[in-house]
């Protein structure tokens, strides 16, 4: 059947032509929508500008095929071959191509948008420029292909290859790419942001400059791999693998990457404002400063000498922990839930609420705090809804005149400035601790109840996973009186005579205060 026939038959509402051999024919700008070429030997064929929307070519042969400029909306295209075919600004918007062949195929600025591409073969083809927003290409074969500049926000790359693909400055935002391989991959100044890269092989990538801001990185294989300047604003980083990975000036704010190996690897200049440091692998790790303003403005430098950045990159988090000598109650639940909630209101340092674990004869609270000179300040508001809060606030200002008498003895801490903003987060809870009292019925109700006037243990846990005990009830763990059987002024009179907790030593509150990792402003 040569080309006129095929047009004559085409005209008069035939539209089945499965298997013809077409090879080299020429069918430009032919209006060819909803034919079916299934099996079709289209080789070396010219259907530029052709109209081929909803045609039919399952398992055609295009090779080597002019399709530049052609409408293929929506057409059927699965286990096709279009190796080396010419498709620069063709429309395959929905198109269906599993398991097509698309080897060295120039899809320049092509329309592929939502297309479906699953287990398709397009190595070495060229994509620049393109646009696959949503298209479907899990599982698919882009290996070294040229994606540079094309928008690939929101598709499926599910477990695709793309080893050495050239994806610089393309827009992969909100991508799924969940367990891709991308080995070697240039990802140099492309949008990341929101994607789904966890458990991906990044290995030997470059993401220099590339905009990973909130992305899933978790699990990912990143050793070697090329990260300077980039953004990881808010990323999750758990347990990913960044061995020997450059992350020279990196954006780390708020990232979250507890478990992350980073042995070998360089954060020299990295942003790290609110991004933990604890649960790091840091082995061999060259850092030799870090910037830890909040806006990423180097206004909070911390410099580092020898060893002192594998110190700060192994911290523990540090905590407040109250420990209550009882089992917790719904009633006393519903009541804390509350009063802390009010004292969040007027108390920054509480942003989060306390984790509770709770036994049949002990409840603890845990608070978690973002740095150690907010440690006395946070313990000293957080007490509040407990009887035992008179006794530890004493113990907590004690221990402040204990450090200052020390430092203006001795001068024996290596930044006073650092006591100097303990001075003040202590005076400024000082305040609002009474201001908190006086305003909010919650603190009030909850210390009526006996839960809140059982014996307490408060325990500080520095960043050097130092601990310090700042009051012990003496009747912490006896329980040879019958609180329920004393009526409340009988129980809190016998609470205030034996709270008489000896302080720690000084070297013991000295030692606390030398293992705080303090960010010199």
């Amino acid at each position: 059947m040569n080309v006129e026939e095929l047009l004559e038959q085409y005209a008069t509402g035939v539209l089945n032509f499965s298997g013809v051999d077409l090879a080299e024919a020429n069918l430009s700008g032919a209006k060819l929508s909803g034919i079916n070429l299934s099996n079709a030997n289209l080789s070396i064929v010219n259907l530029s500008g052709a109209n081929l929307s909803e045609a039919n070519l399952t398992n055609a042969k295009l090779n080597i095929a002019r399709l530049s400029g052609a409408n293929l909306g929506s057409a059927i295209l699965n286990n096709a071959t279009l190796n080396v075919a010419n498709l620069i600004r063709a429309d395959l918007s929905r198109a269906q191509l599993r398991g097509a062949s698309l080897i060295r195929a120039e899809l320049i600025r092509a329309d592929l948008s939502r297309a479906d591409f699953l287990e398709a073969d397009l190595t070495g083809a060229d994509l620049r420029e393109a646009t696959l927003r949503q298209a479907n290409l899990r599982q698919a074969n882009l290996s070294e292909a040229v994606l540079k500049g094309a928008s690939v926000t929101g598709a499926n790359l599910e477990m695709a290859n793309l080893n050495a693909s050239d994806l610089s400055r393309s827009d992969l935002s909100g991508a799924n790419l969940r367990d891709a391989e991308l080995r070697q991959a240039n990802l140099s100044h492309a949008n990341l942001s929101g994607a789904d890269l966890s458990g991906a092989n990044l290995r030997w990538a470059d993401l220099s400059g590339a905009n990973l801001r909130w992305a899933d990185l978790s699990g990912a294989k990143l050793s070697g791999a090329n990260l300077v300047g980039a953004d990881l604003s808010n990323a999750n980083l758990t347990n990913t693998i960044l061995i020997h990975a450059d992350l020279t000036q990196a954006k780390l704010i708020r990232a979250e990457w507890i478990g992350a190996d980073l042995t070998g690897a360089t954060l020299t200049g990295a942003k790290l404002y609110a991004t933990s440091r604890f649960g790091l692998k840091t082995e061999g790790m060259i850092c030799e400063w870090v910037d830890l303003s909040p806006a990423g403005d180097r206004s909070i430098i911390q410099n580092f000498h020898s060893d002192d950045s594998r110190d700060f990159f192994n911290e523990t988090p540090p905590t407040i922990r109250i420990i209550v000598d009882a089992a917790l109650e719904h009633e006393a639940n519903f009541a804390i839930a509350g009063a802390y909630y009010q004292i969040a209101q007027e108390y920054r340092g509480l942003k989060r609420p306390p984790s509770i674990e709770s036994g049949r004869r002990r409840t603890v609270f845990t608070f978690h705090v973002d740095s150690d000179e907010a440690l006395y300040a946070t313990a000293y508001i957080v007490i509040l809804p407990f009887l035992d809060a008179i006794s530890t606030q004493k113990n907590i200002s004690s221990m402040l005149e204990m450090i200052n008498s020390e430092v203006v003895a001795n001068q024996d801490l290596k930044s006073p400035q650092m006591v100097k903003q303990l001075n003040i987060l202590v005076e400024q809870a000082m305040s609002q601790a009474t201001t908190i009292k006086q305003m909010k019925k919650n603190i009030e109700v909850a210390a009526k109840l006996n839960f809140c006037k059982a014996p307490t243990q408060i325990i500080l846990t520095n960043s050097s996973a130092y601990t310090l005990i700042v009051h012990d009830n003496p009747n912490f763990g006896k329980r040879f009186i019958n609180r329920t059987a004393l009526n409340a002024s009988a129980y809190d009179r016998i609470s205030h005579e034996s709270t008489k907790y000896i302080l720690p030593s000084l070297n013991m509150v000295m030692d606390f205060v030398k293992g705080f990792h303090y960010i010199s402003h």
